[in-house]
């Protein structure tokens, strides 16, 4: 069991992915924004994976400013980044070392598929 934190602006996509993530089994942290995210992330818990999406509307940098704030204070997290926009080059290379892409929409399915690579 892992303990993911999800930052999503939406609340259907971010209800959907904690519902997700524990019918697999793990324990979902959520937040809304960079604020909440990062009240998570300074708390002792021992999280495990972090997954943001990149557009959250709060941010000039979305949720590459948040994945990157986190990896500053947790330089072992893993990090699985989604959008509805497809991935180019560009939003790539912003992606903090070893961040995956998840394109929206995706299934539960897809969601835990991915999950569990970054976690393995």
């Amino acid at each position: 069991m892992a303990l993911i934190l999800i930052v999503e602006d939406e609340v259907f996509i971010r209800q959907s992915a904690e519902w997700t993530m524990e019918d697999l089994g793990h324990q979902a942290l959520v937040a809304c924004n960079l604020r909440e995210a990062l009240a998570h992330l300074t708390a002792p818990a021992l999280i495990d994976a972090l997954f943001v999406d990149m557009r959250l509307n709060e941010l000039p940098f979305g949720g590459y400013e948040v994945a990157n704030q986190a990896l500053a204070l947790r330089p072992e997290l893993r990090v699985l980044y989604t959008s509805g926009t497809p991935l180019t080059a560009e939003m790539e290379i912003q992606f903090v070392p070893g961040g995956q892409f998840l394109q929206k929409p995706y299934s539960s399915e897809q969601l835990g598929i991915s999950m569990e690579q970054i976690l393995s």
